[in-house]
């Protein structure tokens, strides 16, 4: 099963973080399948891929409770609302 989840980068006590298509076998630092976004809670900033989050969506990842949060915020899942409903 896929998870759409954050994955920590930077340095000590000035964290960033990936979010990252991963395999939910495989720990936080590991291998992951696709970067789709990064996150830096210090300056507030966010970068979504949205055609590779829509389709790690479509195939059935599940995003964690952070990363809802974070593509809620960025309007992520009213897009797919709104793709859904036209086909």
């Amino acid at each position: 099963m896929l998870k759409l989840r954050l994955k920590r980068c930077g340095r000590k006590q000035r964290a960033i973080y990936r979010i990252v298509a991963i395999d939910v076998r495989f720990r936080r630092e590991g291998r992951d399948l696709r970067k789709v976004g990064f996150y830096d809670p210090i300056k507030n900033q966010t970068y979504l891929n949205v055609p590779a989050v829509f389709y790690f969506l479509e195939k059935g990842a599940q995003p964690t409770g952070t990363v809802y949060d974070i593509s809620k915020k960025a309007g992520i899942f009213a897009e797919l609302c709104i793709n859904q409903t036209k086909l």
